[in-house]
Order: structure tokens, then sequence, then C-alpha cells
């Protein structure tokens, strides 16, 4: 059986930014990855939007590893070279009853360490925007979009170069504890084993750390598979900056806002509902939906706007709960040691990636 001294389990952008971190330290690091190529779920179906920290409760792992990541991973993206802008963000109110939530966004996002924040009056955001109905909006500069799949692309090399491997369609049936730490095996029935495992498993992050022996149900660590549709448009491009409603008041989502690609195309999204299965087609059921949201804030006809793409987010927020933040755990109080849990890694987790690479490093156990 061949021994590894860690185990990453997911190669979505989180598990590669820790593999990339891991392989500086460590001689033996392997991803194992089930999918054909990484980030197939989650990390490539979204907005490609780095986040500042504004939304998140103070001292929350979604709030401080989101104004760390922000500056982590500009720094990274300037040093490799990989396709970004610093837009910045409106956070627009469209209702003069709206312009309270900005201030509370406002308060909540300098608690939390997040620079440059500025409520701007209609009259300049207008300037700023002209397209945009509004009432005033939280200006955001820190907030960007980045190409999502050359960063990946970049921190899988960088891991590989190191010495990591990366092994693809490579899928994780089984983890079994023992004295010397963990006997994983894939579906081909090859085997390894690692004093550390990293369960870096997304949307399946839940059934893996079932497979060591911690029941989801119990330990309240359930995903919920939530779904957000982009709909795009012609009509509109070259739009400067992104633009966002204020959020849904249950926190399931951002709201449907504006979002921009490095080629200045624009589409809209994503809204939220939960669903059973893995299963990223679209009909027309949200259109409507789509078309009336957007409208609040934008001129556009129902026909200007149509089917984009779609993605998943795993939440540990289940339907009609409040926040839930991430898990990020060295499962030892529950007799795994170092087999670190990763779970509910949604938004702002693609912002995050460099910052929790660096903190599930810092919770490795090196007594053991």
């Amino acid at each position: 059986m061949e021994e590894v001294e860690v185990l990453i389990i997911g190669a979505g952008i989180v598990g590669l930014a820790i593999a990339e971190r891991f392989s500086k330290k460590y001689d033996c690091v392997i991803v194992a990855e089930k999918e054909p190529s990484f980030g197939r779920h989650t990390s490539s179906r979204n907005s490609e939007v780095m986040h500042s920290g504004i939304y998140y409760p103070q001292d929350s792992l979604k709030a401080k590893l989101c104004v760390k990541g922000n500056e982590m991973l500009y720094s990274f993206l300037k040093e490799h070279d990989i396709g970004h802008r610093k837009c910045g963000k409106f956070v627009i109110a469209t209702k003069d009853e709206e312009i309270p939530i900005l201030r509370e966004l406002l308060e909540n996002g300098t608690k939390n360490g997040v620079k440059g924040l500025e409520i701007l009056s209609e009259e300049k955001v207008k300037e700023l925007e002209p397209l945009f109905k509004t009432k005033g909006a939280l200006w955001v500069p820190s907030t960007g979009i980045m190409d999502t799949h050359n960063v990946m692309k970049k921190l899988d090399f960088m891991a590989e170069e190191n010495g990591a491997m990366i092994s693809y369609n490579t899928e994780v049936v089984s983890i079994e504890k023992t004295d010397e730490g963990y006997i994983i095996t894939f579906s081909d029935g090859f085997k390894v084993k690692s004093p550390i495992v990293i369960n870096a498993a997304g949307l399946c992050a839940d059934k893996v750390s079932e497979m060591v022996g911690i029941h989801a149900e119990k330990h309240n660590y359930t995903i919920h598979l939530c779904k957000g549709e982009y709909y795009k448009t012609t009509k509109y491009k070259n739009i400067e900056h992104l633009v966002y409603p204020v959020p849904d008041p249950t926190g399931i989502s951002l709201g449907i806002h504006i979002r921009i690609n490095l080629n200045g195309e624009l589409s809209f999204g994503p809204n939220a509902y939960y669903v059973d299965e893995l299963d990223y087609s679209m009909d027309e059921t949200y259109h409507k939906e789509f078309h009336e949201s957007v409208s609040e804030y934008l001129d556009i006809d129902f026909d200007e706007m149509w089917q984009d793409d779609s993605g998943i987010r795993p939440k540990l927020q289940k339907k009609g709960e409040g926040f839930r933040d991430f898990v990020i755990e060295n499962e030892s109080d529950k007799g795994f040691p170092n087999f670190i849990n990763l779970i509910g890694i949604e938004s702002p987790g693609l912002t995050c990636c460099l910052a929790i690479a660096e903190y599930v490093e810092n919770l490795i156990d090196q007594e053991i």
C-alpha cells in the first residue's frame, strides 16, 4: 500500500489552493478528484466575483477569510499575470426604504475591515453608471472579477511543479481510521495510507465526512443543494462596475445582480432555490422572476434576456434557516485527528481560497 503525507479530496479551487500551499511543505501530496478535470462544479459555475466581506457577521470565518483572501487573491493574480479587473461594485437602493440597509452594510463591512466603503448619492451613482435606476448606493471598491479557470490552472501547475500529484477520474469510496492515520480506498480498488486527510469535496463533502464516521445530520454537516441560474443579454455591454441590489433578507443569496466578464459581456444572476439533485439544466420557469428583478434597476424587455448557465452551491443553511458559517475543522475532538473537514464552502469561497489554504495549514497538528 502506498503511503503519502497528505491526501486532499477534491480539485475545486479550494482543494487546488490547499494542494499548492501544502506542496511547498510536504514531499508527498496527492489530490484525488473524481471528475476528469479541475473545478467542474461550484468553482466554475459562479459569478467569478472577488467579494469584499461586507455581508458576513463580524468574526465569522466567512468575514475574516473573505477580507484576507481578497487581498491575497489580488496579489496572486498580479504576480502571475492572470486576467482580472478591480472594477468595484455598487449595492444600489431602488427605494427610499432600502437606504438604511446600505448604512447597515457599510457599518458591518467597516467592522469586518473592508476599506474604502462609501454611500453615494443618486446623482453620483448616475454620473458613474447612468443606466441604472437608483436612490443611492454603497460603493465597494475592493470587489472585482477574475478569470477563475486560469487561477485553477495555475494552482494545478504550481502544485504539480512542487511535486504534488493530482489524480483525476479518481473517486474516493471509503476512508478507514487506523492508529497511524487513514486508509483511503478509490473506486478502482487502489488504496493509500495518509496521516493527513483534507476533505475539500465541495458538493459531496458531507458524504465524504460520513465515510470516516462523522454523521452529517448529527453534527449539522448536511449539505443542501442550492441552485442558481443566470440570464444574459446583448442589449448592454461594457458596463464599468458590478451592480447588486440589496441582499435577500433571508440570507440565501445576494440577489439577482449584474455579472460582467473580462470581455465586457453582461449577464444577470443568480437566483436561488433548493434542489434535490445535481442538475444544471435550465428552462423558462424563472424567466419572469429574472425580468421583474432586473427591471427594478435597469430598463430591459422580457425578450432581451435569455438563458445563460447555472450553478449549484453546497449550502449548510437549509431552507428557512439563518446564517451558517463555513465549517473548517480538524476533527480531532470527534476522534479523527488531522482529518480536516471543509463543509459548506459556498460564496465567498472563491475569494477565500488562498486564505482558506493558509487557515487549513494552521489547523494541522504536527505532534501527531
